[in-house]
């Protein structure tokens, strides 16, 4: 990712601010003949696994990424809020459309998990990480054994320890005072 100084932001601390709303993330590894392969999950990660952490996740057992995911180094995509600027959000005249937005590029091995209780410990986390705001939350027990067994030989647990975690947050900060308390006006109008 593109990262001038002026844009750049704590890896690991962005990413953990932007979880509570971003956990819903793009996977990216190589395929055959190097062309890249994409799928978009959810996943949970744990600051304490690592020295950047670790990311924990499945797919459907039937997704052919999963073929391919302990080939090489993985990048997990994470986007934050974003907004598009008008250059009439300005005060000064000099400016040109734009984007504003947070995001976090992270890189790891994935490993795939098999072990039935590990599996089983992923899947109630991610549950629990989604769940915990419900009134009345889920819970993978609620299942009959038969069925959960089942549903978890359909998919491919696994996690990313982390080495490399990459933050942006262009926000304008490149821009005058005036010109971001113009910005910052016209987003509360829009959205006010």
């Amino acid at each position: 990712m593109y990262v001038p100084p002026h844009f750049a932001a704590p890896g690991k601390e962005t990413l953990i601010r932007l979880l509570p709303t971003a956990s819903f993330a793009t996977l990216v590894s190589i395929g055959e003949e190097g062309r890249p392969v994409a799928t978009h999950l959810p996943f949970c990660y744990d600051e304490t696994r690592g020295e950047n952490g670790t990311l924990i996740a499945h797919m459907a057992r039937a997704n052919p990424h999963g073929n391919i995911l302990e080939r090489g180094e993985a990048l997990v995509i994470f986007q934050g809020p974003h907004v598009y600027i008008s250059p009439s959000y300005y005060a000064t005249e000099i400016n040109v459309p734009t984007w504003n937005y947070v995001a976090v590029h992270v890189y790891g091995r994935p490993k795939i998990i098999e072990d039935p209780a590990k599996v089983r410990h992923l899947l109630d986390r991610l549950t629990h990480e989604n769940e915990k705001d419900m009134e009345n939350p889920w819970r993978a027990d609620q299942l009959d054994d038969r069925r959960l067994k089942g549903l978890m030989q359909g998919i491919i647990a696994f996690e990313i320890p982390l080495s490399r975690i990459e933050g942006k947050a262009k926000l304008g900060q490149n821009k005058s005072a005036v010109d971001q308390a113009g910005v910052e006006e016209a987003i509360g109008r829009l959205w006010g």
